[in-house]
């Protein structure tokens, strides 16, 4: 696994330093692209660069946090090579990486627990991409 990429706005703060402390913990390497403090800021500005990183394959893969998640999930999927996902139960991050080879996962942080957010990532980077009826789909979504 390369480095992992984080990115979040103020309402994502608080979970991202916590997934800091998870990732770190099981000696995983990140690189944080923002934003560093609670005040309020813009979603994109943070969104961009990690998604630009990820792009490039100078990360893999990425974590972004928002407080309902929609926003930063949106900008990043602006991006061609992006395939971000929502995800707010591990369930859903399992099924985003085995058929949708998801590459970035969103989390909600006004709507999980840490202790969700910890399953969440379990799942996500523990999963990996099936191929096989799934490829052909994926290959479908670029412009």
């Amino acid at each position: 696994m390369k480095t992992i990429g984080l990115a979040c706005d103020h309402a994502g703060y608080e979970l991202k330093e916590f997934v800091k402390e998870v990732l770190t913990s099981r000696s995983i390497g990140f690189k944080d692209f923002g934003t560093h403090s609670a005040n309020s800021c813009d979603y994109a500005d943070f969104a961009h660069p990690l998604a630009d990183a990820i792009e490039k394959g100078e990360l893999y893969p990425g974590i972004a946090i928002c407080g309902s998640g929609n926003g930063i999930n949106i900008t990043l999927n602006k991006h061609q090579g992006i395939r971000a996902a929502l995800c707010w139960e591990k369930e859903l991050a399992g099924l985003a990486r085995a058929h949708n080879d998801a590459n970035i996962l969103v989390m909600p942080a006004r709507f999980i627990s840490k202790e969700e957010a910890t399953d969440i990532i379990d799942a996500f980077l523990t999963t990996t991409f099936e191929g096989g009826r799934h490829q052909k789909r994926i290959e479908k979504i670029p412009l």
